[in-house]
């Protein structure tokens, strides 16, 4: 990889100056890469006269905007480190993440405000729709940053906290020109595409797939708050949208909209999933929609683009998640770090340059990801079938042994899911007295449906399971805990 890469901005500038970078979707403001690129430049100016410098975190929470991307390049342009938090928690939780990347600059929505107000310690804040324009037009502009240092850090995502604690990745240029390359490449991005940015802005899906790598390319992102149905089957009606990457449940409501069936979903080139595995039963439904979802799978920590599947194998090979991408190398490997046969399960490893160098400020973290030879540890367990396709068999935490059986939860969850009264299921493991661990399913069950009866959800089981992988108790829920990518916190379950 390269020492350095240029600014990136400024280039793409220089070759679609007039071309529109950014499109606010609830009011059709726009910007130009002209104008994206001195608005970063002021956002650059401003944040250095209130006392940023090269190094120092940058913290922002609120709603997707455009004045993220704004600040974020402005990062780049200084060489501060943006700190994009979630605004889902409440300061409480907030806080320890707060403390531990120490901002000397906090952005934030006029929602939020009550949120930052209640944070102990807070440094100077800016609110983004009280003081922030008049302070970015006042601001003398910095100069480009001709060269961004490849290891440089550009920002860091707190891990959604699957496992109940979130850890500071960091993202450096060279991990975005990577990840650029691989999602890029894999579902040709191109300049004429647009793309609509709702996933949240703190997370790397909603930075990265597909809103980063467009605006590399010099495509168009439209920009909402938030996942709204209505507004995305709007844009497809429209056939404004080229691209659209989305975890299930967003295709899960897209599906049930009365108007998206009608629309001329052949418009958009790709439709991308992750997050969270595509249940076959998703699989099912949108075949008859006919849209291929090519699911993948990838973590804040690789970029987050390692695996996806190409349209032609969406329908052909329910639950892959396609294979590696350009820039990634993937193991499957035993307890002994031995790489394991075709069709056998084991524990999945990544490298390559869209993968973290570490955590910040967690050199123990850092050292406990990565084996000795520098291979990334997922805690995800995977398989791979003889024609090259990779399957996700579930998190190695979540594994449980049953009788002496190993027993992989996603698999019980993808059968749940596929029972006409399941709108989703989570399978946690309990303690049995006999069998050491037994399944416990929670199910959210489908709108409109009556609860089935647990000796029904046993038979449907049991028809498609070997008996040691059927729950013993079926638990219904009004909803499943989740965090913003949409994964399912199976620690607040096993509680």
């Amino acid at each position: 990889m390269l020492s350095a890469v240029p600014d990136l901005l400024a280039r793409r500038a220089g070759l679609s100056a007039d071309s529109v970078a950014l499109e606010d979707a609830p009011t059709g403001r726009t910007l130009t890469y002209r104008e994206l690129d001195r608005r970063a430049s002021l956002a650059a100016g401003m944040m250095a006269e209130r006392g940023v410098r090269a190094g120092d975190r940058v913290a922002i929470l609120c709603r997707n905007r455009i004045a993220f991307f704004e600040i974020l390049f402005g990062c780049a342009r200084l060489g501060a480190v943006l700190v994009p938090l979630n605004w889902r928690m409440p300061a409480a939780e907030l806080q320890p993440l707060f403390d531990h990347c120490a901002p000397v600059l906090l952005f934030h929505g006029l929602e939020d405000r009550a949120t930052v107000a209640a944070l102990a310690g807070a440094p100077s804040t800016i609110g983004l729709d009280e003081g922030y324009e008049a302070a970015v037009e006042a601001a003398a502009p910095a100069p480009p940053r001709p060269r961004w240092p490849s290891a440089g850090i550009w920002y860091l995502l707190y891990t959604s906290g699957t496992t109940g604690r979130s850890k500071a990745v960091i993202y450096t240029f060279a991990m975005a020109v990577a990840n650029h390359v691989n999602i890029g490449a894999a579902i040709d991005i191109r300049s004429s595409d647009s793309t609509a940015n709702f996933l949240p802005l703190f997370h790397t899906a909603g930075i990265n797939l597909h809103a980063l790598p467009t605006l590399i390319r010099g495509g168009r992102v439209i920009v909402l708050p938030g996942f709204d149905a209505e507004r995305i089957v709007a844009l497809i009606e429209a056939e404004r949208l080229d691209t659209v990457f989305a975890v299930p449940t967003v295709y899960q409501a897209l599906l049930d909209h009365p108007r998206f069936a009608a629309a001329p979903l052949g418009r958009v080139r790709h439709w991308g999933c992750g997050g969270a595995p595509l249940p076959d039963a998703l699989v099912e439904r949108s075949r008859r929609a006919g849209i291929r979802i090519c699911a993948g799978m990838g973590m804040t920590e690789t970029g987050p683009t390692a695996f996806l599947a190409s349209p032609e194998e969406a329908w052909d090979r329910p639950g892959s998640v396609g294979r590696p991408q350009r820039l990634v190398r993937a193991r499957i490997v035993d307890p002994e770090g031995r790489d394991v046969a075709d069709g056998a399960v084991g524990d999945l490893l990544f490298s390559g340059p869209a993968v973290t160098p570490g955590y910040w400020n967690d050199p123990e973290g850092s050292r406990a990801a990565f084996t000795a030879d520098g291979w990334l540890r997922t805690g995800d367990l995977a398989r791979r079938d003889s024609g090259g396709c990779w399957y996700i068999a579930g998190r190695r935490k979540d594994m449980f042994i049953s009788g002496g059986e190993n027993v992989y939860p996603a698999e019980i969850e993808n059968v749940l899911a596929a029972h006409p009264a399941v709108s989703e299921a989570a399978v946690v493991a309990a303690p049995h007295p006999i069998w050491g661990e037994v399944g416990r399913a929670f199910i959210q069950l489908a709108a409109g449906r009556p609860r089935p009866a647990d000796v029904e959800l046993d038979a449907f089981c049991r028809t498609r399971l070997a008996p040691y992988k059927v729950p013993q108790s079926f638990e219904f829920v009004p909803d499943l805990p989740r965090t913003a990518a949409g994964k399912v916190q199976k620690h607040l379950l096993a509680g």
